[in-house]
């Protein structure tokens, strides 16, 4: 009998299957073994007449995820696939997948390999703030936000600052005057200013005007969209 095997086995301090003479899997019997002497060890082998010593998980025992840089890649390209993310966002991602588990990998160590995934990631193009800058800021302005909430928006998703400018500067050129059209989408949706009975518009004028403030639009754009009269801004919007 190899004593010295069995005492590199329970040393471990895991939990051990032990099969003894006589029974089958279906009544094997588990014992928690912690740190044994040799002597501990042989006497064990003796008392339950040991056939066979497996290892096997111990329930107890924190699970532990080691963080590998081809193990973020993956959990990388699926998040990217399902949510075409920022690179701030698939950051923040890895983050709380790999802190929040009950690892044995230092912090700063996880921290490291992110920053060499996301790297890799945008040289190989899988990550563009770019052009997350502008595919996100069309879907914005489809939706009747402000060119303010657009940039806060942004700024939100951890950006770089060129990006945003670049793309501010972009929705200008096309149209120097996309707040005005923005402001006059969001009272279509709200059926707020112009959208309202023409009786009730002075009663809610202030409350509307405070609707588009909050929405990031400047003063006089709001005044201007509230001021409008019903045949041009239904005129406005047949065109939008």
């Amino acid at each position: 009998m190899d004593v010295t095997r069995y005492e590199q086995i329970f040393e471990s301090g895991k939990n051990i299957r032990v099969i003894q003479k006589g029974t089958t899997p279906k009544f094997n019997h588990r014992y928690i073994i912690s740190i044994l002497k040799k002597a501990e060890i042989c006497s064990i082998i003796i008392k339950y007449n040991i056939l066979h010593l497996s290892m096997i998980p111990n329930k107890n025992k924190k699970k532990s995820l080691e963080a590998t840089v081809e193990e973020m890649r993956n959990f990388s390209n699926a998040y990217i696939e399902k949510y075409s993310p920022s690179k701030q966002q698939l950051k923040t991602y890895l983050l709380k997948k790999y802190l929040t588990f009950k690892t044995n990998v230092n912090k700063n160590s996880v921290k490291d390999l992110i920053d060499v995934v996301l790297e890799d990631l945008e040289k190989s193009k899988f990550l563009n703030d770019k052009f997350y800058s502008e595919s996100k800021a069309k879907n914005l302005i489809q939706r009747g936000s402000s060119i303010n909430k657009i940039r806060n928006y942004l700024i939100n998703k951890g950006i770089n600052d060129k990006y945003i400018k670049d793309t501010i500067n972009s929705i200008k050129d096309n149209n120097e005057d996309q707040d005005f059209f923005s402001a006059i989408k969001i009272c279509k949706k709200k059926r707020i200013g112009p959208s309202r009975q023409e009786d009730n518009r002075p009663l809610f004028y202030k409350k509307d005007i405070g609707v588009l403030a909050r929405s990031g639009f400047d003063f006089e754009v709001s005044r201007r969209v509230m001021d409008l009269d019903k045949e041009e801004y239904l005129k406005i919007i047949n065109l939008l």
